[in-house]
């Protein structure tokens, strides 16, 4: 498998439980196949990328160093199991905030490309060649802004999601979870 393939992973309610504004790196859980599911991408040689939306930083709910803390944990726990990320990419803004420098309009916030165009120039990973998973259809609707294939899993808000189906987008493949997700990946890169 080539590396410039990645894996873009929702980080909410995809790769960690979703408990809404999460301001502490202690409250970071894994969902049980988290780990094993991470670890099957870096296996098949895929790069594998958070793309997340933390407009909790606009809104003066937690700060970039809470964020930055919450990674180091989530990096921490994978590694225990032998599953690493290549790299994490969020979006600060809100254009609702009011913390000055982060309540703007922005290029990153999905369902905009800036985290994969970032990811792009910096790891070079083809977007074209690339997946997007995520529990919500901003994660499909940045599939389809950068050409990736998008996967809604059905853990967080996913079975909200997929019972209210968004009119103007599709995802390539709506899966339980993580590792139903990746089993998918998997299939099409064999296919």
């Amino acid at each position: 498998m080539s590396a410039d393939r990645g894996v873009f992973l929702d980080r909410d309610g995809t790769l960690i439980e979703e408990v809404g504004f999460l301001d502490r790196a202690d409250r970071v859980e894994l969902y049980p196949w988290s780990i094993d599911a991470v670890r099957l991408l870096n296996r098949a040689g895929l790069r594998v990328i958070v793309a997340t939306n933390q407009s909790g930083i606009a809104r003066g709910f937690f700060t970039e160093a809470v964020v930055d803390d919450v990674h180091g944990r989530i990096s921490a726990l994978l590694a225990e199991g032998g599953a690493r990320i290549d790299a994490y990419y969020y979006c600060p803004h809100h254009p609702h905030g009011h913390v000055a420098g982060y309540t703007q309009a922005c290029d990153c916030r999905k369902p905009a490309r800036g985290l994969v165009d970032r990811a792009a120039r910096e790891l070079g990973v083809d977007p074209l060649r690339s997946f997007v998973v995520g529990d919500r259809w901003v994660d499909v609707r940045l599939a389809r802004a950068v050409g990736a294939r998008g996967v809604l899993v059905r853990t967080g808000y996913g079975q909200t999601e997929e019972a209210t189906p968004a009119p103007d987008v599709a995802a390539d493949a709506v899966t339980d979870n993580l590792m139903g997700a990746t089993s998918w990946i998997l299939r099409k890169l064999q296919s």
